[in-house]
């Protein structure tokens, strides 16, 4: 079996529609999403932020 890991960069208000037209044009079988959540510190306090999607796919 063949994997690939596909890096999507995403802002808090594209984040569901980037990863929707990116699952859709994949090929394989989608294995695990996995998002880089980094620790933001703003006026309102501690929150979190997400960068980037990794998107695991088995290849066919």
């Amino acid at each position: 079996m063949k994997y690939k890991v596909h890096k999507i960069e995403v802002k808090s208000e594209n984040m569901q529609e980037k990863l929707e037209k990116y699952l859709n044009k994949l090929n394989g079988e989608v294995v695990s999403i996995i998002p880089n959540i980094r620790p933001t510190f703003q006026l309102m306090g501690a929150t979190a932020k997400i960068d980037y999607i990794l998107v695991v796919e088995k290849q066919r």
